[in-house]
């Protein structure tokens, strides 16, 4: 079992580390939202304890962001007992919430509830011709390179390999990758789809061919 402990107080990183490592989990911490934020979309995790004011980005933006690809469940500590704040923390996706001061034992129940709960699973590869995407890992592989993506564009690739051959529009792929519901002149989509057409790794081949109007895609073959 994985934890993944994201809280700039050293002392109290150290503490969580030492007490959780006692307890048989494996634990990394991150001392910063922004190296937070990547080691959870990059690894796997079967419960991430986070800490609501942090350095460089704060546990509000991280759990918002996490949420856009991830459903780890998470653990707010913060020393703020408003409730406002807590709903707030709920509402953008925590699963629990714990005020500072707190027990060791009671931080540790509530972590041992969230791992059993647990995320859901998704099939670990999907594979599209030579393409190779391994969800819990969030990596991608083609004809055995890998290839980097950022979170948007991995979640974009899944969601058009996932739905292989269907017409997808603008606005339902926005709504799965970006979270949001748009009309507007806003051309995110577009960009995204450009960038998984022609990966810098690969300049002048396309990573996949896509066939659709100026706002309908679908996935319909990758190779070499």
């Amino acid at each position: 079992m994985r934890i993944l402990v994201i809280e700039d107080e050293l002392k109290t990183a150290a503490y969580l580390k030492k007490g959780l490592e006692e307890s048989g989990y494996a634990v990394d911490v991150a001392n910063d939202g922004p190296q937070g934020l990547i080691l959870a979309l990059e690894e796997e995790y079967d419960v991430i304890v986070l800490d609501v004011m942090l350095p460089g980005m704060d546990g509000w933006a991280v759990v918002k962001t996490l949420r856009t690809t991830r459903t780890t469940p998470v653990l707010f500590l913060t020393a703020r007992d408003d409730v406002d704040d807590r709903v707030r923390g709920l509402e953008l996706g925590a699963d629990d919430y714990l005020v500072k001061p707190f027990a060791f034992v009671e931080l540790l129940a509530r972590v041992r509830t969230l791992a059993r709960r647990g995320p859901p699973r998704e099939s670990e590869l999907i594979k599209v011709g030579d393409l190779e995407m391994d969800v819990n890992r969030r990596r991608v592989k083609r004809g055995g390179t890998r290839i980097d993506l950022t979170p948007r564009e991995f979640s974009l690739l899944q969601l058009l390999a996932r739905r292989q051959g269907e017409v997808l529009s603008r606005t339902q792929i926005a709504s799965y990758v970006w979270d949001m519901n748009f009309d507007s002149d806003t051309n995110v989509v577009e960009v995204a789809i450009r960038r998984l057409r022609t990966p810098a790794s690969e300049p002048g081949k396309p990573l996949m061919m896509m066939n659709g109007s100026s706002h309908d895609w679908k996935l319909t073959t990758i190779g070499r």
